[in-house]
């Protein structure tokens, strides 16, 4: 009795699923993920549109609903997928089961919260929509191949926005950094960025042909160019984080190209950097920065944040409010009866945010969901580097997804970013790399 490589099979479904799934011998002839399909081009046109904001970036395109379209024909596409490996069961349980009770407990704080209004917009008209996205986008992978798929359309619509920034904006004349932009301002789009150049990163190592493999570097180098342009601190970090993870711990891709990866990231920076840029990052631990000064600064706003969640430790000030509570609950909110203005400020920190919408349950919740995901990478990443070659998701790829998760908590850190399409895109793509490592995992098959 022995096992060579030639004689490992793709494995099927869990036991549970029985005679619903092909037998594993189909599955090393044909790959089911072979090839595009429609319910895959409306993820791929969602995604686009939902996280890339392609309508907003042509406008002849906003009067299509582009998201609302794909949205809509994915999930019918979705419901009426009769294939065992599109089954919604199989993504259930881990990061699923935190998301649905994420939302739950958003619906829950809708009665108690300081404006009723605000927080059933958030959930019903945004964010259930996003959950609802996130499952389709999960359970309609079918293998590997969709997952590098859906990644690569997240890789393009970033570089797309990068490119039409560049482009349309005064970029490094007039000012030294962007102001607003295309829906996500120069902080957010610095955190998309970072989350993007690991998988640009990786599409330029195992990109499955050369013209690939040469866009994902000019993508690459695209993305540090606008990154730098954004001036911002919190991206800084955020590219920080990444860049060490991918030096200690991208290990299923060479050092030397890792090495090569940086250094042109690296040369970027330099190249692109001005003397203002870099004063601006120098300025990260001053204590003269507005930022741990001010009023509206960063630091005063979260322990405001914080106080918040510990005057309502259980379902907080409401999904969707802490703007609200800046102006109703802050200490200098009773200025408005004398006539003088109170800024009702953004929390500026993903967990604070949470944490005082949602209150203690929900920040729980919250970092539970991206726990979760985190765990289920390290996970698929153990599996896929003891047999890679017939892993059924590339040990690149995980560490590539865990690499982009770093950098969206690092930027999230310093932005509102809790109930971004961005962040669930990414989740969903974890959680459908699970499922596909789950009921593709290479078995033993004995001779």
């Amino acid at each position: 009795m022995h096992m060579s490589q030639a004689d490992s099979l793709v494995a099927p479904f869990p036991h549970d699923l029985g005679a619903a799934v092909a037998p594993a011998r189909a599955h090393a002839v044909s790959r089911p993920d072979a090839r595009w399909d429609l319910l895959l081009v409306c993820l791929a046109g969602y995604s686009l549109a939902a996280v890339g904001r392609v309508h907003q970036l042509f406008p002849v395109f906003d009067a299509l609903h582009p998201a609302i379209v794909t949205g809509v024909l994915a999930i019918l596409l979705y419901l009426t997928d009769q294939r065992a490996d599109r089954r919604l069961k199989l993504v259930s349980g881990g990061t699923s089961t935190w998301v649905i009770a994420l939302c739950c407990w958003m619906v829950l704080t809708i009665p108690g919260a300081l404006l009723n209004g605000l927080s059933f917009d958030l959930v019903f008209k945004n964010f259930l929509k996003t959950v609802v996205m996130f499952f389709v986008v999960a359970g309609a992978v079918r293998g590997g191949r969709d997952i590098e798929r859906l990644a690569g359309t997240y890789l393009a619509g970033c570089a797309l926005y990068a490119a039409v920034v560049l482009t349309r904006f005064d970029v490094g004349t007039t000012d030294w950094r962007l102001g607003d932009l295309y829906y996500y301002d120069a902080n957010d789009f610095a955190t998309f960025a970072v989350t993007a150049m690991p998988l640009a990163l990786y599409f330029a190592h195992r990109g499955r042909r050369p013209l690939v493999k040469l866009l994902s570097v000019a993508a690459l180098a695209l993305l540090c160019t606008v990154f730098v342009y954004s001036g911002s601190r919190g991206g800084f970090l955020a590219l920080i984080a990444t860049g060490v993870f991918v030096a200690l711990r991208y290990s299923a891709i060479a050092l030397s190209r890792r090495v090569t990866a940086m250094a042109i990231v690296g040369v970027v920076l330099l190249g692109v950097a001005s003397d203002r840029y870099w004063q601006q990052m120098g300025s990260i631990l001053s204590d003269t920065d507005y930022n741990q000064t001010a009023e509206s600064g960063r630091l005063q706003i979260w322990t405001r944040g914080f106080g918040y969640m510990l005057a309502r430790p259980i379902l907080g000030v409401g999904a969707g409010n802490f703007q609200a509570a800046e102006g109703k609950l802050s200490p200098f909110a009773n200025r408005q009866q004398w006539g003088v203005g109170v800024r009702w400020n953004a929390p500026h920190n993903s967990f604070i945010q949470v944490g005082a919408e949602l209150g203690v349950p929900g920040l729980i919740i919250f970092v539970a969901m991206i726990g979760s995901a985190f765990h289920a990478l390290r996970r698929m990443d153990r599996a896929s580097r003891a047999r890679p070659s017939i892993a059924p998701v590339r040990p690149e790829l995980t560490q590539a997804l865990m690499a982009a998760l770093i950098g969206f908590v690092v930027g999230a850190f310093f932005l509102t970013l809790a109930y971004s399409e961005l962040l669930y895109m990414l989740l969903a793509l974890i959680v459908g790399a699970r499922k596909v490592a789950q009921i593709r995992r290479p078995v033993m098959v004995t001779t």
